[in-house]
């Protein structure tokens, strides 16, 4: 399956690194100027758009376009920066990732192998399996209404209602899949919708049991049109770890608010804990934030973290692979602690992080370490 990103630079360098870096990841490439560009976002979805920003001005409004352009379809957004004292006002812009210039083929496939992982990602997702199959639809306090399923996602569904629904309205949807007996009930708010009738739902809420069911039907009825799944990255060590999140040192960091699944290994014991990434910085690391929405999880982190502690020089490994460009569900993120929970104090700091430049971060980081023991240290 062929991907098409958009080069926009007048950076020749730039644009003879890049050029065959992207074709080498599978990436078919168009470059083009800024005015050019603003036209072919409106003509053609692009999987990646990279930006120069030579021209600030012009080149936040490319990506402004790209991600208006695409209602449905997420881009990776890549930025070439050279005055890195600039980077949290181009992650503020829209960017995912950032490059900074001068552009060496190294620094270009740790980023673009971080971002193409994340492009299969968000391609499986967003994969729509064609059905026709009656659903019955309730507006949150409203009542029951006749509907047609028109396709399923991992992510989502389209529905054809009695009535016109309203973007950002809560629904519950109740369906059965073809061959399946069991009636499956999914909540979801409307992203967007016609007068006709016709809707786009994202899911909410989705219980995990419910989530892999739906995962392994589309799978199963569109294997042969999904990209592969993307392979996890591995070149990453961890430095910092607490119940609540970690700091994780890697040429490849995932994009600021994207989710992603960790696997953490010592000897004999595994851990898989979901998370968020606060803060990203380029070609050095990023700091993520577990997911709090089970007991069972922070019980296994606490496990991990109390088998380093007794096994002093342990060195983790880690395995990294992207869940989604974003999230979309900063509820799981936002867990009050109980009176007699020490203060997490990476937490802290990983919650602040969007107000601190990239050495004051680390600054404050080492001084965490300086202070406790860190386990993974």
């Amino acid at each position: 399956m062929t991907f098409q990103s958009l080069l926009v630079s007048k950076d020749a360098q730039a644009s003879d690194v890049l050029t065959p870096v992207l074709a080498g990841f599978g990436l078919g490439v168009q470059c083009c100027g800024y005015p050019d560009a603003l036209c072919r976002l409106t003509e053609q979805k692009f999987d990646a758009v990279i930006v120069d920003y030579d021209d600030p001005h012009s080149a936040a409004l490319v990506l402004q376009n790209a991600c208006q352009a695409s209602a449905g379809h997420n881009p990776v957004t890549v930025a070439l920066l050279g005055d890195k004292t600039k980077v949290r006002n181009v992650f503020g812009a829209g960017a995912n990732f950032v490059l900074y210039k001068p552009i060496s083929q190294q620094q270009a496939e740790a980023s673009l192998r971080a971002a193409t992982a994340l492009m299969k990602r968000e391609r499986r997702r967003s994969f729509r399996v064609p059905v026709q199959l009656p659903v019955k639809l309730r507006v949150e306090n409203g009542p029951e209404m006749e509907g047609i399923l028109l396709d399923l996602s991992e992510d989502g569904l389209d529905v054809l209602a009695a009535k016109p629904l309203c973007p950002a309205a809560i629904i519950n949807a109740r369906f059965s899949l073809p061959d399946q007996i069991a009636e499956l009930d999914v909540r979801g708010e409307v992203a967007w919708a016609n007068p006709n009738g016709e809707s786009g739902v994202r899911y909410i809420d989705l219980p995990d049991n419910l989530r892999q069911t739906l995962k392994t039907w589309v799978v199963a009825s569109a294997a042969e049109f999904l990209p592969e799944d993307p392979e996890p990255v591995s070149e990453c060590k961890l430095t910092d770890l607490s119940l609540g999140g970690c700091y994780v040192q890697t040429e490849s960091p995932f994009p600021e608010h994207s989710g992603i699944i960790l696997c953490l290994k010592a000897e004999d014991l595994e851990v898989q804990a979901e998370g968020m990434v606060r803060v990203m910085h380029p070609e050095y690391g990023m700091g993520i934030e577990f997911a709090s929405g089970t007991m069972e999880q922070r019980a296994q982190v606490g496990s991990f973290i109390g088998f380093l502690t007794s096994r002093p020089g342990t060195q983790p490994q880690l395995l990294i692979t992207p869940r989604a460009l974003a999230a979309n569900d900063d509820q799981n993120y936002k867990r009050t602690p109980s009176a007699d929970e020490p203060e997490d104090l990476l937490l802290a700091l990983l919650n602040r992080a969007e107000s601190l430049n990239q050495e004051e971060f680390l600054n404050e980081l080492r001084q965490q370490r300086n202070s406790e023991e860190v386990p993974a240290s």
